[in-house]
Formats: C-alpha cells, structure tokens, sequence
C-alpha cells in the first residue's frame, strides 16, 4: 500500500514496478490519507507493506503509524517516505515504530532495495509464524496423547479397596510428553491378581503407541492363560507383525495367589525386581530363561515360583530408574537402588514408591531426564 495525496507519486509507481506488477511479484494499493489507508487496513488482510508519506490531510503519516501500530499485526511494516531534510519527523517515525524510511526526491533504486528488505523481513516473520502455530499444534496435540496415556494406566489407588490380603501402588514419569513405560494389575479370579511392568524401546509417541498395544494385548492374554510363561510367548508371537527393526518391549509378568501369597512370574528380559522384606531384606528376585518381546520367534519362557510372607513386597521399576543419570554422566544403579530399599524397607509401598522417585530425581539434579521412570510395587499382607 502506498499512502500519498500526490498523484504523481501513483502514477510514478505503477510505471517503475509495472514488470512486477504484471508478473505478479508485487500488488499496489492506494489511499490518499492516513485515516483511507487506515480503513484499508482493517478491511484488508493481505497488505503486508505500507509506503506513508508524513505530510498528509486528514490523518498525517505519524499519527497513522501510531493507529497502525495497534492492529497488532506483526507481520504488516511501514517505510516512511519524508524529505531529505525532515529528519525529527524520521527519528519520530522510527521511534513509533516505523521499519525503515526513504526520502524524497525518491530513488527507486534505493526504494526498490528497501521494498525487497522489508519484505523478505515480512516473510521471514510470517514463515517463524507458521512454525510457530504448527509447533503448537503439535503441543496440544502431545499433550492429549499425553492425558489419554496417563488414563490408560491405573490411577486410582487403592486399586481394590475392599481386598486386604494384598496392596499394589505404581507411577510413571515420562522423559517426553509421552513415553513407552507402562505398568498394570488385574484381578484375574477371586484368588489371583496379575501385576505387569514393561518397557518398550525408544520414546515418544511412536513408544507410546506400542506401549499401549502390548498392554491391552497381554492383559487380554493374561485372562484366558495361567501360565505366565505361555502368556509371554503368546504375547511375543502376537507382537512380532506389529513392530519395526528397532521396536521392542521388555516385560515383567507375575501372578499373586493371594489365600498363600505365592508369586508365579516370567521375565521377558526386564530389570529383575526386589523383594524387600520389612527387617530390611533385600533380594533380587531369581531370572527366568526369555529375551524381550516382539522382535524374535520362537523363545522358550519359563515360570518360576516365590513365595511372599506377609509385609513383604515387590519392588518392580524399569531401567530409567537405575540408567538416571546425573550431570557427570554417573548413574544411579542397582546398589544404590538396594542401598535406599533397606533404609525403606519399613515404609508402605506408597511412601516407598514415591520416596523412591525423589531420590531418583534428586540425583538427577539438573540433568536432562534421559528415559521415563517407572516404579510399581505390590505388597502381601497376608490373610489375618
């Protein structure tokens, strides 16, 4: 837009740029005041660049730049067009706002100049604009994957309140938005409850998403198999068609019978748990044969079995918690882990759980949190 009441400079114009106006490179409007371009403006959302002339009836150039100023509109510039001689009327231009200015007797060449400046400047705001506004689509998107996540794993807890031979608690804090932690428990007859942490490779929503497919599928397997080590491999060959040359998932599979407090489990290549008991034993709970899942057919799982005494507990976490890794690139590791276990071993699992993460987290410090960190812990208590 070029806002002049002299219509020489017009014509002037159209003859100088009529090879970009006929390419279509640039488009001329005109107003002959500053209140006409002002109008124009609120009308118009596709004038990018103002040429304004200072001495103008009606709305002169400064006041016109003031009012422009308060569209809001970070993409619309003005270059003030002023005498030679008028620079107070420049400085004060610059001051309210103005990008750049040119003086009269004009130089198109220099005018030329300072149109393709400010507009690559336009541009360049625009496109940083557009990035901007898809980066928060991309935001509000992560953060929805992120609370529907969250609702996929339990939350509620007491879990089963009205059970008292057994307690389970767990949390999960993603190094991203979302993340491919999970954990799980489920009342699988009136006597057993199965109990599941896993860890799939990567992170991200590619990780979440495999995440959410490799729980539902074992939980649906976990209901019509007893075995653990049968639900694995049922699981692992049900995983295979779903994953990519670098997608897996490590898993942690156990089933409490709560009348006598034995724990059949598999491990599908996961962090060993701990059983704390509360005069501050810690033992690490035997392996069984089986690799992760998902990526190789067939493996041989197997069942073992433990036995809980009431007041003991399982401690599961996967390896964010012991590969956390403070700004020296030291990590946080197994005996550390077992160090903290036998000084809580007589907390609830709650208090223990959360307890636990603190100290993860304090260890961090200020260093980037690498890899999500979860923890689930289940307690017997016994029948009395």
């Amino acid at each position: 837009m070029v806002v002049d009441d002299e219509p020489d400079l017009q014509m002037l114009i159209l003859q100088r740029f009529r090879k970009q106006i006929k390419n279509d490179i640039y488009d001329f409007c005109f107003a002959e005041n500053g209140e006409e371009a002002l109008n124009m403006l609120q009308e118009a959302d596709d004038i990018s660049l103002v040429l304004s002339d200072i001495n103008m009836p009606k709305m002169d150039g400064l006041t016109f730049l003031s009012e422009a100023q308060k569209l809001n509109n970070p993409i619309l510039k003005t270059v003030i067009v002023s005498a030679y001689g008028d620079m107070d009327n420049i400085r004060t231009a610059m001051n309210r706002g103005a990008f750049d200015f040119v003086t009269k007797p004009i130089d198109f060449k220099d005018l030329e100049t300072t149109i393709e400046k400010s507009l690559s400047e336009i541009q360049y705001i625009f496109e940083a604009q557009s990035q901007m506004k898809a980066f928060k689509m991309v935001q509000s998107d992560l953060e929805t994957a992120a609370r529907i996540q969250q609702k996929i794993l339990p939350q509620d807890f007491p879990p089963f309140p009205h059970r008292t031979e057994f307690d389970l608690y767990g949390e999960m804090h993603t190094a991203k938005e979302v993340g491919g932690d999970f954990y799980d428990f489920f009342m699988l007859d009136e006597h057993r409850v199965g109990f599941v942490i896993g860890d799939v490779s990567g992170k991200g929503v590619p990780a979440s998403i495999y995440m959410a497919v490799s729980r539902t599928m074992l939980k649906a397997i976990a209901s019509q198999i007893d075995d653990p080590a049968t639900c694995l491999s049922t699981v692992n060959t049900m995983l295979i068609p779903e994953s990519d040359l670098t997608t897996f998932v490590t898993i942690f599979y156990g089933v409490l019978d709560t009348r006598t407090g034995k724990v059949r489990y598999c491990n599908g290549g996961h962090n060993l748990p701990y059983v704390v008991s509360p005069d501050g034993t810690v033992t690490e709970v035997p392996n069984t044969s089986g690799l992760l899942l998902g990526k190789i057919e067939p493996i041989e799982y197997e069942t073992k079995e433990l036995t809980l005494r009431p007041g003991d507990k399982i401690m599961m976490f996967t390896d964010g918690v012991t590969e956390a890794m403070d700004i020296n690139e030291d990590m946080y590791e197994e005996p550390r882990l077992e160090a903290f276990l036998e000084k809580h071993a007589a907390d609830d699992i709650t208090k223990m759980v959360r307890n636990l993460l603190v100290d993860v987290l304090k260890f961090v410090g200020k260093a980037e949190q690498s890899d999500d960190i979860t923890i689930l812990s289940l307690e017997y208590k016994g029948q009395g």
